[in-house]
């Protein structure tokens, strides 16, 4: 994870897209202050005071904009005012957002377990169809070649034909009984990877809140400023970075999450499997996701429940419980350890 942190810059943040806005705003400010006033500026230039007034100024404005710690430090304040202005509107915090998406997960979670189990309901009750008919099929042919016996030329080809189309439907069944598994492999996967990642967050917000109030606490404003002049990295500033890409890798996960979920609801949606029918535009939907590229929550894992759903051999228990990750790690504890060194 550490090796894929890749901090967003000030512009790429919500405040400073607010920022880009009010810079835009107070360029085009002192453009048109300049331009409605350049008959005065001209003027200054008549006497030798206001021409050396105006060297002075300009001269100043230049020193300021070439020195990098005054002008790390005026960028420093902008942030700062930019990030609180925005604050006031939207929830910007990294903690904050993150127990949100803490609260989006739980609720995910509650309502994949439903999807979960209206799914087993559904691959019963396929499985069971899928058993009858290969019973009847078995019943027909046993017929028909009774019949053939018989000379019963129409009862054969009759009790032939329907033999024939239950194959051919149960064909049909056995493919979307495949895919079927696939989604409750991946449902399953999702569902612990999520309690795991739910895990994790929680403990990162408890500890790492702990660890800004005490930064907080020990950095003051002026502190932070010195240490911008001195060329120093502002700590708090390094730490909301670490846990902003946090939120937004969890997010994506929360937005992957829910997306697979449509998806799912949406083909079981399209089954009726009292008719034996389901719509291919479902099925097509879940064929489009099966061939994306890797999942953020599944990694790996994505390709190898694809094949194992795919797989003639491969049986799934419907009746085996959800497992829970004994694993002591938190993912995403290598953010703070460059950012801690």
């Amino acid at each position: 994870m550490a090796e894929e942190f890749k901090p967003k810059s000030f512009w790429q943040r919500p405040e400073g897209k607010l920022g880009a806005v009010v810079g835009a705003g107070l360029l085009a400010g002192a453009g048109w202050l300049i331009l409605s006033n350049i008959g005065f500026l001209i003027g200054l230039t008549a006497s030798v005071i206001g021409l050396v007034a105006l060297l002075v100024t300009l001269a100043a404005l230049i020193y300021v904009l070439i020195d990098s710690r005054f002008r790390n430090l005026m960028f420093y304040m902008y942030k700062s005012v930019m990030r609180f202005v925005t604050g006031i509107f939207i929830q910007i915090d990294p903690i904050g957002v993150l127990r949100s998406y803490v609260d989006d997960l739980k609720s995910n979670l509650k309502k994949m377990d439903k999807q979960l189990a209206n799914l087993r309901a559904q691959m019963r009750k396929l499985k069971n169809l899928i058993t009858q008919n290969e019973q009847a099929i078995k019943s027909n042919l046993a017929m028909a070649s009774e019949a053939k016996k018989q000379e019963k030329r129409n009862v054969m080809i009759l009790k032939s034909r329907k033999a024939g189309r239950m194959q051919e439907s149960n064909l049909k069944l056995s493919d979307l009984y495949k895919k079927m598994e696939i989604l409750y492999r991946v449902l399953i996967k999702m569902f612990e990877n999520s309690e795991i990642l739910i895990e994790d967050v929680e403990d990162q917000v408890e500890v790492k809140k702990q660890e800004r109030d005490a930064i907080n606490a020990s950095t003051s404003a002026m502190k932070s400023a010195a240490n911008i002049i001195r060329g120093k990295g502002n700590k708090k500033e390094m730490f909301d970075r670490a846990m902003e890409h946090i939120a937004d890798d969890v997010g994506a996960k929360v937005g992957e999450m829910e997306r697979f979920m449509e998806i799912s609801g949406n083909f079981m949606d399209s089954v009726d499997l009292q008719n034996g029918v389901f719509e291919e535009e479902g099925l097509k939907m879940l064929e489009k996701w099966e061939k994306e590229g890797v999942s953020m929550i599944l990694g790996d894992d994505k390709d190898l429940l694809v094949m194992q759903g795919n797989a003639d051999g491969s049986v799934i228990d419907l009746d085996a419980p959800i497992e829970k990750s004994n694993r002591k790690e938190n993912q995403y504890e290598d953010l703070f350890k460059t950012y801690n060194n």
